[in-house]
């Protein structure tokens, strides 16, 4: 290998890792693409990813040519559209169809593109997101418009935080503090016995790090602990800075408002459960931005994974009822990889995001702050615990059945 081929082969590999970390991929399965990479292209290469930096080394067979680098990036989003995109045009390269300049060029194009989805669906999907996480814990008709109301508003903040690093600081506390202040004015002169702490919840939830919490843990488990510990401690900051904006909004709107007394509402039909889940999956689209082409699969999983959880609730707690999605969803993940040749993380985000505790996490810091519970819920911190280990052995015991064929 020439020096010439190296430095194309170092370029192409240090600029795919960078929008793969871009994308919000996982450090373990980053770090094993990469290698997979470098090992197809005749390299020698090692990567330490953590969610804000990204290490690479690169050396060629008797170290005639050596490269290092070290770039401190900001957190990943997922956008699932990109790492498809990404993903295929690796493909080509491997494949010899792309030649390594060529694939330069289009990772410029790829990282250039902005969302399949316009400003107008993104926003509809936040709303809509919002009022079926509120229709699935049980809200009542007026608690759920209110809940897609506020989501709406959640992002038009997430539009102005893109705009200035200022409110991109406090984008979560204060997204939260505003819904809070105003579900209490709404509690008091709109709609009265309104639940506020759980439409206030259901308002922020799509900034509720449960995702980013199940995915630090899966990296602490795979022994990445410097990316699962500093993913784990973002997500939790995260949370308090949601749980903070929201304490602070509902106590100055009492304190302004007055008091709002919670009237229980009558309890939603059994179909409503699925229609949530159905409209939550419509929602995710948009937000992590997934290919046309994608979305029966995307659908698909997160079906099989609440399905499958529902059903096992049936014969075992709640906690290992999500070890038996868990472990469905991984095995459709990674059925998905050998049958559409695409990354897993693609479909399996989906089905993850109606698994995960996020939201029982937020109200498990409610509890313990005030004493009082704004849903039914027992022994809750020991269930949202035994919830994230399930969904971590899930995944893990779904590789082992059936090997993933791609690192993503």
């Amino acid at each position: 290998m020439d020096t010439i081929e190296f430095i194309q082969i170092r370029k192409f590999i240090v600029k795919l890792g960078k929008m793969l970390h871009k994308y919000g991929t996982p450090a373990f399965r980053l770090e094993a693409y990469l290698t997979e990479i470098a090992t197809y292209l005749g390299v020698h290469a090692s990567f330490i990813s953590t969610p804000t930096s990204l290490t690479i080394v690169i050396w060629s067979d008797k170290h005639e040519d050596e490269y290092n680098h070290a770039a401190r990036l900001m957190p990943g989003e997922l956008d699932m559209n990109a790492l498809s995109l990404t993903d295929e045009l690796a493909s080509l390269v491997l494949k010899g169809e792309l030649s390594l300049s060529e694939a330069n060029d289009k990772l410029d194009e790829i990282d250039a593109m902005g969302s399949l989805y316009g400003k107008l669906p993104t926003g509809i999907a936040y709303g809509m997101a919002t009022g079926a996480f509120a229709m699935l814990m049980g809200a009542s008709w007026s608690e759920i418009g209110w809940s897609s109301a506020f989501g709406l508003l959640a992002y038009v903040w997430t539009l102005w935080s893109q705009r200035s690093k200022r409110i991109n600081l406090m984008l979560e506390p204060m997204t939260a503090f505003i819904a809070g202040l105003l579900a209490c004015a709404i509690g008091s002169y709109v709609d009265p016995g309104i639940n506020i702490p759980l439409v206030v919840l259901s308002s922020v939830i799509v900034f509720v790090p449960g995702l980013a919490l199940t995915m630090g843990l899966a990296e602490l488990s795979s022994r990445n602990m410097v990316s699962g510990t500093a993913r784990t401690m973002d997500a939790v900051m995260q949370l308090f800075k949601l749980y903070f904006g929201a304490f602070l909004g509902v106590t100055a709107g009492f304190s302004v408002f007055g008091e709002n007394v919670y009237t229980p509402a009558e309890s939603l039909p059994y179909w409503a459960t699925w229609l949530s889940v159905l409209l939550l999956c419509i929602a995710l689209v948009a937000i992590f931005r997934t290919r046309v082409k994608h979305i029966p699969w995307a659908l698909a999983a997160a079906f099989i994974a609440y399905s499958a959880t529902a059903w096992s609730a049936d014969y075992m707690s709640q906690g290992l009822g999500a070890f038996v999605g868990a472990f469905a969803l991984g095995l459709f993940a990674n059925a998905f990889t050998r049958i559409a040749n695409q990354p897993a993380t693609i479909v399996a985000m989906h089905g993850l995001i109606v698994l995960v505790p996020g939201s029982k996490t937020y109200i498990g810091l409610n509890s313990f702050m005030t004493g009082q519970d704004f849903v039914q819920a027992d022994h809750l911190g020991q269930e949202v615990f035994l919830i994230f280990m399930s969904l971590v052995a899930g995944l893990i015991f779904a590789n082992v059945i059936m090997p993933t064929k791609k690192a993503l």
